[in-house]
């Protein structure tokens, strides 16, 4: 296997593992949008219901997308955003443990941001 089978193959990797993770927690979530009560957090003041279908947006909807390879580079931009707002904002007074999971989201999906889907993918 030669190094370029085995970077896109990595890559591949990486785009599922770390948007499936994340697709779970936008399961989560999606019981609290379709409960009758939305209650959702609202930490850069959009309000609740928006901060809610924009979360649901990223870790449904961009998360399959990365995982498949589809247009990589611009969609996991909504990823980063959403991991740095966790980290800096909603998480700015917990210990560095307490952000642990953020900032691995965050730093797998700068990485694939970067290096983008590889030859394993629908559309680069």
């Amino acid at each position: 296997m030669n190094a370029i089978v085995k970077i896109d193959i990595g890559l591949l990797i990486l785009r599922v593992g770390f948007s499936g993770f994340l697709f779970l927690h936008g399961l989560e979530k999606l019981e609290v949008a379709l409960s009758s009560n939305i209650n959702y957090t609202d930490p850069i003041g959009l309000g609740p219901t928006l901060t809610l279908i924009l979360v649901l947006f990223t870790e449904l909807i961009c998360t399959v997308l990365v995982a498949v390879g589809y247009r990589v580079r611009w969609l996991s931009i909504p990823p980063i955003i959403l991991m740095l707002v966790a980290v800096f904002v909603v998480h700015k007074n917990d210990s560095i443990m307490e952000k642990e999971l953020a900032v691995l989201y965050l730093i797998s999906f700068i990485v694939i941001g970067i290096l983008g889907s590889g030859k394993y993918a629908i559309k680069k």
